[in-house]
C-alpha cells in the first residue's frame, strides 16, 4: 500500500508561508494543517500572525483557532490531531499542506515520531515552576544541560516550557529526553513527503521583512492582545512565554517605553529567526526556496507537481 503523501511548508516568520501555501492549495485541491505552536490559540490573532479570514482566501484551515489560551499544547497534542488529518485528506483524494515555523512540529510529524502517553506530575511540575521562579531560566538549563546535554543543545535556554518539560519527564520516567526521541523514531518515516522551506538569500532582507511586520503588527493592535495576555500570564502560561507579547510587559510594568519594547520585539523576532533557520537547515531533506531570488510560488508549484507524478 503506498503511504499517504504530504506538503510540509516551513521556513523562518515572515517569509510568506501562508501565501504561498494557499495559492498551492488552490492549485492543488489542498487543505492546510497549521503546524504553528501559537497560532492554535482563539483570540491571539495579532501576535501570532494568524493568517486573517481574507489570507485564507476561503481554503480549509485546520488546528487554527481552536484552543483557549490556558490550555497547554505541545508536540505530542499536534501530531496526535495531524496524522488523523493527513489519512483522511488522502482518503477525500485531498492534499494536505501542513504550514508553520515550529520546525520540531513539521520534523516530528514527516518522521512519524511516536510520543509516549506519560504519566504526568503534577506536583513535580509545580516545584520545577517554583524552582525555576526562584533560581531563573539559567538555572534551570544548566540543570538539563547537566542530566541531557544532548536535548540541551537543542532547546533555546530560555525556552523554559521544553527545558521544564525534559526535566519533568527525566524525573517520571528515568530516561533522557534525547534517548526517548530516539526511540520513538519509527524504522522508516509513514508519509511519502516533500518539504518546502522559505527564507532570504540576504539575511538582511529578512530582517527588513521582520521589521515591517512587526510596525504592521502595531499599527493592528497587538499592544491590546499582549496587555490582555499580561493580564492574564498566571493562566495563559504557554501564550504569556510567546514573542510578540512578553517584550511588552515591560511596558505594562511602567518600565520602559512602548518604543523601547516595539524594538526589542523586533530583534527578538529576529533571533527566533535564527533559530528556525537553524533547525530547518538540519532537515536533510528540505528543499529551499529563497524569496528574495526566486519566483517561489512558480518554483513550488513545478515542485509540487513533480512530487504528486511520481
Amino acid at each position: 500500500m503506498s503511504k499517504p503523501r504530504v506538503v510540509a511548508v516551513g521556513g523562518p516568520t515572515a517569509t510568506g508561508k501562508t501565501a504561498l501555501s494557499v495559492a498551492l492549495a488552490k492549485e492543488f485541491g489542498g487543505e492546510i494543517i497549521n503546524a504553528d505552536s501559537m497560532q492554535v490559540y482563539k483570540n491571539l490573532n495579532v501576535g501570532t500572525a494568524k493568517p486573517t479570514a481574507e489570507e485564507r482566501q476561503g481554503i480549509p484551515h485546520h488546528l487554527l483557532d481552536f484552543l483557549t489560551p490556558e490550555t497547554p499544547y505541545s508536540v505530542a497534542d499536534f501530531t496526535a490531531a495531524a496524522a488523523p488529518l493527513i489519512t483522511q485528506l488522502n482518503a477525500q483524494n485531498r492534499l494536505p499542506l501542513v504550514v508553520g515555523g515550529t520546525g520540531l512540529y513539521i520534523s516530528s510529524l514527516l518522521k512519524g515520531v511516536a510520543f509516549e502517553t506519560q504519566n504526568t506530575a503534577p506536583v513535580l511540575r509545580e516545584q520545577l515552576r517554583q524552582e525555576a521562579e526562584a533560581n531563573g531560566p539559567a538555572a534551570m538549563y544548566a540543570k538539563l544541560r547537566e542530566l541531557d546535554p544532548d536535548y540541551a543543545a537543542k532547546v533555546h535556554p530560555n525556552n523554559q516550557v521544553r527545558v521544564l518539560r525534559a526535566l519533568e519527564a527525566i524525573a517520571v520516567t528515568g530516561k533522557k529526553m534525547s534517548d526517548q526521541q530516539q526511540d520513538a523514531l519509527p524504522a522508516e518515516a509513514p508519509y511519502r513527503a516533500l518539504c518546502l522551506c522559505l527564507t532570504c538569500r540576504d539575511r538582511n532582507v529578512l530582517y527588513r521583512r521582520i521589521d515591517l511586520r512587526v510596525s504592521r503588527m502595531v499599527d493592528a493592535g497587538i499592544l491590546q492582545e499582549a496587555e490582555w495576555v499580561w493580564r492574564n500570564r498566571d493562566i495563559f502560561r504557554t501564550a504569556a512565554q510567546a514573542i510578540g507579547y512578553k517584550e511588552y510587559f515591560p511596558y505594562f510594568e511602567g518600565t520602559q517605553t512602548q518604543a523601547e519594547c516595539t524594538e526589542k520585539l523586533k530583534q527578538a523576532t529576529r533571533n527566533y529567526a535564527k533559530r528556525q533557520l537553524t533547525w530547518f537547515r538540519n532537515q536533510n531533506d528540505a528543499v529551499w526556496l529563497y524569496v528574495d531570488e526566486d519566483d517561489v510560488l512558480a518554483k513550488a508549484t513545478a515542485l509540487v507537481r513533480d512530487f504528486l507524478g511520481k
